[in-house]
Parts: structure tokens; sequence; C-alpha cells
């Protein structure tokens, strides 16, 4: 009988070829020679210094985030390639935009800085922002597109490092005896560490998220010739790279600070754990759990991802992990390629709002809301389980109705077998969790999971040195090989999201200057207001509420914003940026302060499976063979439940243990799952038997109604659908169904 969990059916090389084309964040080129020597020890000494920092005390916040842009600047320029479009047209657009851009910043700090230098400095001063702005232009005769470095990058990568360096070399000069007056050469290394924050999120993000910070940018600068409510004081150039780069305001802001002291250490622990043999153990245990039931391969997917989930907030990176076992059993076990894939990235996106770790933006969101983390990770239990209720039910009901098995008992693998092999393994995350709810703080608690992921690595080959623990796997030990290359690739993992968070320190701090985030507040609830109006006045009734349609509409434009800007921009950027200026629209309507921002979070992530830019989707569909957009609109739809989850809780803030009663807190939980079973009948089409048309669209309706926390719409929508359910019962089941097709 088996004893472990069929294993993967990509090679290694396939698997990170998978990940580097759907997920621009890990496109590192293969460096080899001085330069991936280079690169490789600076990761490694990035990674000891988090290590030993989050063990043995922080430097304080400026200064330990300058040494974690120092080096992280550098390897950006020296590590991805540079930023391509498929269409040469529109890469000389953004090329020559942002060329221009970047010499209007020169230009306006040459004149502010007028009478302080020498005319020859000033003239040397536009020359830089010339050349740097030659190097933002997609001109091939200067290299940097594929795996080798090329004669610009290096120059690129000094001066990221260096304008980062300047802030610690100077530390004292510039924060304690010069503070509230600046030197002409701290502007100048602000406006470089400006245009490279912006060349740095081209390479790792593409044009999006670059293109937004611009704007907010020339929103600062241009605010007085602006019309209407849009138009402010304005500030020059000065006033701007003062307020960006010497402080904690802009570059060097909350998101940095995020990153320098949470994100990076459990970013590394789920390398390390993964390198141990967790992510194994995690596929194991999910076949012993669901692998027997209908659809077995399909149930697996779901919980693995869920497990997975826990130590990895990467989509795509699950997708393919778990995706690699699990869909080609899928499409074995019957399921259309379209349906598996689709299948596996609605449960991988489930990581990101899985605790204990959630990925980065749950740890911006604590040090944004001021709420501990043991806390946050508690909230967050009941709408990742909504989200996980969601796609196991429909993948269920889908595999009832192909009249699909699970997997074989023979081929799965045996509990005991699976504890005995691997107990070792489950140490460090007990411990770190632990850690976690006792009220350390987060990073202490990753230090511990780091170290006890090493030790116990060691553990199955310490015992059977001793002559015990011979079924214990002792390829779990983190040799010193494996270590390095876990270093390595764990400060790999925190480039990208690194450039991106201090490219939105460039919004979050126009939004602190200008104060946009109110204008866009009170632009929504305008909009909010007007649509209301409309449609109360069209309930001859009554029963609308303009309170109500406000606030619905209000959520849904909200909604719309998450969406459209997180299909271009990684979660983490896209929960900053909304948080900042999207979130306080909804505290204006009386949404308390914590469900405004689970709001926004939850939009944002749904972006990874929102056609057009669904990249787990489209990573899942790699691996399947199946239609990327087709796959991405079912993965959407398997995910409606953390589309629903968001309202759930704005109008059940009890769901958030906010206001909580044990009455408002099983009326929603009960609703919600009634919803989702609701929701889920009506997509998937069957409940026993195939469910009629008009069946589905009042399911439909019913569940949407059921989200609103109101009795007499619950009882009311709660009857409708359990009558439906009942009636679908009483008919005869139906039998042979055929195989579905891509």
């Amino acid at each position: 009988m088996s004893t472990s969990a069929p294993q993967s059916t990509l090679t290694d090389a396939e698997m990170e070829a998978l990940v580097r084309k759907y997920d621009s964040e890990t496109n590192f080129r293969r460096l080899t020679g001085v330069t991936g020597f280079a690169v490789t020890l600076a990761c490694i000494v990035l990674s000891v210094f988090h290590i030993y920092t989050s063990g043995f005390g922080l430097l304080n916040e400026v200064m330990h985030r300058s040494v974690h842009m120092s080096f992280i600047m550098p390897l950006v320029f020296l590590l991805f390639p540079r930023a391509r479009v498929e269409k040469p047209v529109r890469a000389w657009g953004f090329g020559l935009a942002f060329a221009a851009f970047y010499v209007f910043l020169g230009v306006q700090l040459a004149d502010a800085l007028s009478g302080r230098i020498p005319d020859m400095a000033r003239w040397g001063l536009i020359g830089v922002s010339f050349a740097l702005a030659l190097t933002a232009l997609p001109i091939s005769a200067l290299g940097g597109q594929g795996n080798r470095v090329s004669v610009t990058d290096w120059p690129l990568a000094i001066a990221g490092g260096g304008s980062s360096l300047y802030l610690i070399i100077f530390f004292d000069e510039i924060f304690i005896r010069n503070v509230g007056f600046p030197q002409p050469l701290d502007y100048v290394m602000g406006l470089l560490a400006i245009i490279m924050v912006l060349e740095a999120a081209r390479r790792t993000m593409g044009e999006v998220l670059p293109v937004i910070g611009t704007l907010a940018l020339l929103y600062a600068v241009f605010g007085p010739y602006l019309p209407g409510d849009l138009a402010h004081r304005g500030y020059n150039i000065i006033r701007l790279v003062n307020h960006l780069y010497l402080g904690t305001e802009g570059i060097y802001g909350i998101a940095i600070g995020v990153v320098a002291t949470f994100v990076f250490h459990f970013v590394l622990f789920g390398v390390l754990a993964q390198k141990s043999g967790l992510g194994q153990l995690f596929i194991d245990l999910a076949s012993i759990v669901a692998g027997r039931y209908a659809g077995g391969p399909a149930k697996v997917a779901v919980v693995s991802s869920g497990f997975f989930g826990m130590i990895s907030g990467s989509p795509v990176a699950n997708t393919v992990t778990t995706g690699a076992f699990t869909i080609p059993m899928m499409k074995a076990k019957g399921f259309s390629g379209r349906f598996a894939a689709a299948t596996e990235a609605s449960a991988s996106c489930g990581g990101q709002v899985t605790p204990p770790i959630m990925g980065a933006a749950a740890f911006v969101m604590t040090e944004m809301l001021g709420v501990p983390y043991n806390e946050l990770i508690l909230i967050a239990i009941i709408p990742a389980a909504f989200h996980y209720l969601s796609t196991l039910f429909m993948v269920h009901l889908e595999a009832k109705r192909l009249n699909l098995e699970g997997i074989a008992p023979d081929k799965l693998p045996q509990f005991l077998d699976v504890l005995v092999r691997s107990w070792h393994l489950f140490i460090p995350l007990v411990v770190m969790v632990t850690l976690l709810l006792m009220k350390f703080t987060p990073f202490l608690a990753a230090f511990w999971g780091i170290i006890l992921t090493i030790v116990c690595s060691y553990i199955p080959v310490t015992l059977q040195l001793v002559g015990l623990g011979r079924r214990m796997d002792a390829s779990s030990a983190l040799t010193p090989m494996k270590l390095q290359d876990a270093l390595k690739s764990g400060a790999q993992q925190s480039i990208a999201i690194t450039a991106a968070c201090a490219c939105v320190g460039f919004i979050l701090g126009v939004t602190t200057l200008t104060g946009m985030g109110f204008k866009f507040s009170g632009a929504v609830i305008d909009g909010a207001a007007w649509m209301g109006a409309a449609i109360s006045a069209l309930d001859p009734f009554g029963f609308l509420s303009q309170n109500g349609t406000t606030l619905f509409f209000a959520l849904i434009f909200v909604a719309i914003a998450c969406i459209i800007m997180g299909a271009g921009i990684p979660t983490t950027p896209t929960y900053i940026i909304l948080a900042a200026i999207a979130a306080p629209a909804l505290q204006q309507l009386g949404v308390p302060l914590l469900a405004t921002h689970f709001f926004v979070f939850y939009y944002g992530v749904l972006a990874d499976i929102t056609p057009p830019v669904a990249l787990a989707a489209y990573a899942g569909a790699g691996i399947a063979k199946s239609d990327p957009m087709k796959t991405g609109m079912t993965a959407f739809r398997l995910s409606m439940g953390k589309a629903l989850v968001p309202m759930m809780f704005i109008y059940a803030p009890a769901l958030l243990f906010i206001d909580f009663t044990w009455w408002d807190f099983m009326l929603a939980l009960s609703s919600g799952v009634l919803s989702i079973v609701a929701l889920s009948v009506a997509y998937i089409g069957f409940f026993k038997t195939s469910v009629a048309r008009w069946e589905k669209w009042v399911l439909s309706l019913a569940g949407l109604v059921l989200v609103a926390h109101n009795l007499t719409a619950i009882v009311l929508s709660a009857a409708v659908v359990l009558t439906i359910l009942w009636r679908n019962t009483r008919k005869p089941a139906d039998t042979g169904v055929p195989r579905p097709q891509d």
C-alpha cells in the first residue's frame, strides 16, 4: 500500500519556467561568474541581516529601511531584465513618457537650486537627468534584455543603491545635526532615488504602477492648475523631494517598513519550510483528508492549497507547486482541463487571506490599523473559511454532476506513515503560530520559525545516527547548499515587492501632502449618493432607504476600483493605494475602519483570478493545456465566496468580531453559508439532479439577498432556497453525464 501521495508530474525546471512566465516578480536573470557570485553573496548577507535583526533588535526605522533598500535596489537592476512590452510602439511610447518626466524633474530641481550650487553643477544635474532618461528608452544597443548584465545596468545598480546608502553614511548630518535644513546634495540624491524607484518598479512590475506613481507626482506639482475639487496649492520639487526622500512619508514609509520588518522574514520562512519538505507534507495530509471522496483530486487541490497558502503568499507559486500534482490527477479523473486549472487557481489565491501568514498585505494592514497581528489572524479565519467552503462545495457539486469517484485507497498515503516520517516539520510552524497568538512580535515569531526550521530539519539525520528514526525522511535536512539556495531565494522573492512598495510610497506621500484621499472619497460619496437617490425614487413602497442605497453603490464603486487596479498591480500595492484613498469613503458612510480595510484587501486579492490579468489562472491553464481566458473566467466564478465575503462583513461586522453579539454572528454565519450554497448550486446547475434555468436565476437572486444582514430578507430568501433544494432532492438522480470537454 502506498505510503505517500503521488509526486509532481512536472520537473523543477518546468515548474520554474511556468512561474517565471506568469509571475513577473520572479523573472530573474540566470547570472554566472563574478556577477552571479556578487548577487548570491548580497542576497545571503541581506537574509542574514534580517534574521539577526529580527532576533536581536531592529535598527531605527530610517536606518533599517535604508539598509534594506541599499541591497534591494542594486539587485533589481542586476537580476531583472529591462521592462519589456510586446508592441514596439507601446514600448517607445512609455519609454518617451518616462524619459520626458525624468528630464522634467532634473530641470525643475536645477532651477530650484539656482543660486545654491554653481552653474556647472546645475548643468551637470540636467545632464545626469538626460542620461537617466536615455536608459528609460527601449534602445536595443543599451542591452539589458536577456540574462546578461548590460553596460547600463551597473551604473543604475550603483545609483539605486547609492541613494539609500547616502542616508546611512550621512545619517547624523541629515537627521540629527541638519534636520530641517537639507543641503543641495540631499536634494540631488533624493531626485536620484525617485527616478531609480520608478525604474525599479518598471523592471519588476511593468508599466502600470510606475505610471500611477508618476501621475501622483505630477498631481502634487500641478495642483494649482487643476479644475474644481482636484485643485490644491501645489508643491515645488524641493518640497516634494524633501517629503518623499528625507523622512518616513514616502519612499521609506510604512510600506517599505513592513517589507523590511515583517514580509521578508515570513517569505524566508516559507522558502526554508518548502525546501525542508513542508509543501509535500501538506499535499500528503490533504490527500488523506479529502482524497477518498467524490472528485478526490479536486478536493485535494483545495485543501492542499489552503495548507500551502499558510506559508506562501504567492498565488502563482502556490498554483504551480500544488497544481503540478493535482491538475493532471483531476483531468485523469474526469474533470475538464479548464475546471481543473480554475479550481487550483481559485484555491491557491486563498493563500493571501489564509492565516497565519496571509501574504504581505496583511502585515501592511496591521501597521496601518494598529491592530496586533495575533488579533488580525484570528479575525481573518471566518472570511478565509468562507472562501474555501465556496470552492470546495462547487467542486463537490461538479464531481457529483459528473459521477466522479475519489482516489483509490491504495493510492493514498497513510496517516501514521506520514506522521512518523515528517512529524518534525510541524515544530517550527506550531511554535511560530503559538508565539503570534501569545502577542510576540511577528518578526520575532518568524525568527524562531526560521531557526527551528533549520534545526529541526536535521532531526531525522540525528536520530538515524543513534539508531532511531529509520522511517523518517532524512532528505529534509537543510544542507549548506540547500541553506545557501534558500537564503538567496528568500532575498530574491522580496525584491519585487520592495520595489513596488517603494513606488507606492509616492502615492501615499502625495496623499498625505495634498489630501488626495479626501477628494477621492468625496467623489465616491457624491456619485453613490446620486445613484442611491435615483434608485430610491423608483421604489414606490419605500423599502430602499437613501442611506442604504448610497452605501451599496459606494461599495460597488470601491469594489470596481479594486478590481481594475488589481488587474495591473499585485495585491499588496493595490491594497495600500486603495486603503489610503478609497477606504476613507466607506468610513464616512459609517463602515467600521477594520471592515473597510478588509473590504479593499479582499477585492484586491481577486486580481489574480480576474481576467484579463488572471496570472494564477493562466499558470494553471499552462499546466492543464486549457484556454487561459476561459480558465480565468471559471476561476473567478469558483471564487464567488471571496467576492461575496467583503459584502458580508460590511453588512454584518460581527463576522470580523466588530460589535460582536452571538445573535448577529450566528445569523450572519448561517446566512453566509446558505448564500454560498445557493450560488454554488446556481453556478454548477446541479443538486442531486440538474437544476432548471428558472431555478438558477431564483437561487442567484436569493443568494445575493442573503448577504444583506436583514432578518426578514434572510428568512424569506432562506425559505426560497431550501424549497428549491428540497424540490431537487425529490427528482430522480441524473446518470450518465458525459465527460466535459475543453
